[in-house]
């Protein structure tokens, strides 16, 4: 089982590896339903059932829907951060051409294939619809530490954040625009924003 972080959207942390893997079954029904039913007929007593849990312990960790969603949001973080670390391991130093396409084919996997993701991404569109700033700069800032290396830069190099901020804005919008044309993704679209960050990095970073 992946891990999970604790965040601040919970009630209580778990403690025990069966609180731990309960709350692992609650984030994996909310994140199921969420592409069932969507965000606003999501209820915590279905999110209960489809768990296996009683509604007491959905409670404990949440007080609403809205932090299971923040959870999730905050679980997708930690699982694309985990994987774009493994996949940059094992194809080993190619440079931040290489690091950025691992970084962006990541994240598209995720967007077609995991649960709840299209809705609630890495929190930036809870509410769903909305479009919320902190979260970018949580990616930006975590891009930064995982990317610093390749780079030869510090991971609290302002000027390197801002610059996968900038980045990291700009395929939000087109991304979400790739998958506006195309269920899987428009590849021309995806194709020209892959085009776009290499040429943007190129000047910032080479």
């Amino acid at each position: 089982m992946t891990s999970v972080s604790h965040p601040t959207s919970l009630r209580r942390a778990p403690v025990q590896r069966r609180s731990a893997e309960r709350l692992a079954r609650i984030l994996d029904a909310c994140a199921g339903l969420l592409d069932e039913v969507g965000y606003d007929d999501l209820s915590t007593r279905a999110v209960a059932e489809r768990a296996g849990v009683p509604i007491g312990s959905v409670y404990r960790f949440f007080g609403n829907k809205r932090q299971m969603a923040d959870a999730l949001a905050q679980r997708n973080l930690e699982r694309f951060t985990e994987s774009v670390t493994e996949r940059l391991s094992a194809t080993g130093d190619r440079g931040w051409g290489h690091a950025t396409d691992v970084v962006l084919d990541t994240y598209l996997d995720m967007k077609r294939t995991a649960p709840g993701f299209s809705l609630v991404d890495f929190g930036n569109q809870i509410p769903v619809g909305a479009r919320r700033a902190e979260p970018n700069h949580r990616v930006a800032g975590r891009l930064a530490g995982l990317l610093s290396g390749y780079l030869g830069r510090a991971a609290d190099d302002e000027d390197l954040r801002r610059t996968f901020l900038v980045a990291v804005e700009t395929a939000d919008a087109l991304v979400d625009l790739a998958f506006r044309v195309a269920p899987e993704g428009d590849e021309k679209v995806i194709g020209e924003l892959r085009a776009m960050l290499r040429a943007y990095l190129a000047r910032v970073l080479d």
